[in-house]
């Protein structure tokens, strides 16, 4: 786990790149209160909000961890829509780091792959992401969202919204871990694999 040292660090770095408090915090699986904090280097806090780092490099590095990690997946999926008792026709990899996991997932259940833009920075007022055109559209399809981490839930509520207004279906949100306590966004079910709580 990096030290706050580090963390200053790479949140600086970030921010001279041009990244704004909210794209650092997705950069980094943090949340905005965190990052002000790191940015401020705890000036005026004696101690950090409360926050928990995701790192997950141990399994992105190799393509057949992700593959591992996509059979469990995929499992979810299937135990979800035995649920419901429906299927699914897409999975959408969340930019960046859902994409990766998407990819695997939708090819271990041989399913259409779409890929999520979400807004950022300046776009974020009104704006819902775009998906790529290289890649399956989700007009009339049941879709799973996929990202790594769920820190706030605001980026799986901006996917829900555009497959609303482009005539999709949210059929499940999938993360690896979810820094949240709620078990849904917007009605759409949320599993990952790991759920985190501050104690």
């Amino acid at each position: 786990m990096p030290t706050t040292e580090k963390m200053i660090k790479q949140v600086l770095e970030l921010r001279e790149k041009g990244l704004s408090r909210e794209d650092i915090a997705k950069e980094l699986h943090l949340s905005e209160e965190t990052v002000g904090w790191l940015l401020s280097r705890g000036e005026g806090s004696e101690k950090p909000p409360a926050d928990t780092y995701i790192g997950w490099r141990s399994i992105g590095v190799y393509s057949q961890r992700l593959t591992h990690m996509a059979r469990i997946f995929a499992d979810i999926i299937l135990e979800e829509c035995a649920k419901n008792d429906t299927d699914v026709d897409a999975i959408m990899g969340v930019a960046i780091n859902g994409i990766p996991l998407a990819t695997t997932i939708a090819n271990e259940m041989d399913v259409e792959l779409t890929l999520f833009r979400p807004p950022r920075g300046k776009e974020q007022s009104g704006a819902l992401g775009s998906i790529s055109s290289n890649f399956a559209g989700v007009r009339d399809k049941r879709v799973v969202i996929v990202d790594d981490v769920l820190s706030t839930g605001g980026t799986m509520k901006k996917a829900i919204e555009f497959l609303k207004a482009n005539q999709g279906e949210a059929a499940l949100c999938l993360t690896i871990v979810n820094k949240q306590q709620f078990n849904d966004i917007e009605g759409v079910p949320v599993r990952a694999l790991i759920r985190t709580h501050v104690v």
